[in-house]
């Protein structure tokens, strides 16, 4: 199985996660590659390959790389994405930047998606797993193009796709998360104690996810024996988080 982005705190729980169920396993980074390395070591991943997953040459690559490795790519876990730290209204959100972070986030995911259905296309079964945001749910002021993109891709391409593999694999099945605030990499510096207490007053858990938490919903939607019956579902991952106040005040 594949994990994209394998270099991030998501990514590699994930693998961990995987391997720790004994599925053999190719790590993908972009530009981590120190940290993809100490993950590979950690889980005995068959292979660690670098790809830009915006470029379609090299997503290309990274398949028939990791089909290479692997045998065949049966379980994909599409999990790269990048988060803009700047907080930019969209009337001084730049075209530039919202073209990178749409290229990040549903481009790449498009070209993940549409290189694994080809390798399911070709073995007949497969499981993919999409990672999209609560943002994609709820939106999230300042980021407006990170919200759009997770949005598309836990909605309309995650509720497509599901319908068009199954043209080419009648068991194959398509899920996705959407995860919360979770303390990963990207969000290094941003969940200190005074932010979980503010951040979490829209959630019924007081606390942000650990990328384990996360992980541990990826395996069991890539799971045929656990999920054989279940597809186009998003599982959000974000200790009951609502679009409102839950808890009144900061404690």
């Amino acid at each position: 199985m594949l994990v994209t982005g394998a270099s991030g705190g998501i990514g590699a729980a994930c693998a961990r996660a995987f391997a720790a169920e004994g599925a053999r396993v190719a790590v993908h980074y972009h530009r981590g590659a120190k940290r993809a390395r100490a993950v590979a070591v950690d889980v005995g991943a068959a292979a660690v390959l670098a790809a830009d997953l915006t470029s379609e040459d090299e997503t290309e690559r990274l398949f028939a790389e990791a089909r290479t490795a692997l045998g065949r790519v049966d379980v994909c876990a599409a999990v790269a994405g990048v988060w803009p730290a700047d907080d930019v209204p969209l009337w001084d959100l730049s075209l530039e930047r919202w073209m990178a972070t749409l290229h990040a986030n549903l481009t790449a995911t498009f070209l993940t998606a549409r290189a694994f259905l080809r390798e399911v296309a070709a073995t007949g079964h497969g499981s993919l797993v999409l990672v999209g945001s609560t943002a994609g749910l709820f939106g999230e002021a300042g980021h407006a193009d990170y919200a759009a993109a997770k949005s598309a891709v836990q909605v309309g391409l995650l509720r497509s796709l599901k319908n068009e593999v199954v043209r080419i694999a009648p068991r194959a099945r398509v899920n996705a998360v959407a995860p919360g605030w979770t303390e990963s990499p990207m969000t290094r510096g941003l969940v200190d104690a005074d932010a979980v207490r503010r951040i979490s007053r829209t959630m019924a858990l007081r606390k942000v996810a650990q990328p384990e938490d996360v992980a541990a919903q990826v395996v069991v939607l890539a799971s045929d024996a656990i999920s054989g019956h279940v597809t186009g579902q998003l599982v959000v991952v974000a200790g009951g988080m609502e679009g409102r106040t839950v808890h009144e005040d900061g404690r």
